[in-house]
């Protein structure tokens, strides 16, 4: 059983949607914990959604692609802006179906999450590592 976990963590997008599972509930705990402190829902949905994204920056970055390089945060930024607006656009494109909000928002949440996956991986993380194995080439 270890072996298995050990063979799966190695696998970078079982670590993303791991990770990804966590970075959800720590949102949602960070929006619940205001609530119940009396928060209007506005702010609590703003003020979580915004921890979210920072705490998400830094687990994907650090657990998923082994980046720490807090300068990305503009690109996960855009990351984040992008599948937000693919997922309203996919939820409103399912309400034409008759699809509710509920369903079509469980319906993209898999195909989201790979999109982010591979957005993050090519334009966010990913970039530093080919700019640094551009400079290598150059020195020698």
């Amino acid at each position: 059983m270890v072996i298995l976990v050990r063979r799966l963590w190695g696998i970078q997008l079982f670590r993303f949607l791991i990770v990804g599972g966590l970075n959800t509930l720590f949102g949602y705990t960070v929006f619940a914990v205001l609530i119940l402190l009396h928060l209007h829902y506005v702010w609590a949905a703003l003020l979580g959604q915004i921890c979210g994204v920072l705490f998400n920056f830094k687990t994907t970055g650090t657990i998923v692609f082994k980046n720490k390089d807090n300068h990305l945060i503009f690109q996960f930024i855009g990351v984040y802006l992008v599948t937000y607006l693919i997922t309203i656009a996919s939820i409103k494109a399912l309400d034409y179906y008759d699809v509710s909000s509920l369903a079509a928002g469980a319906i993209v949440i898999l195909p989201v999450a790979l999109l982010s996956f591979f957005l993050n991986k090519k334009f966010v993380f990913e970039k530093l590592k080919r700019k640094s194995a551009h400079q290598q080439a150059q020195t020698k």
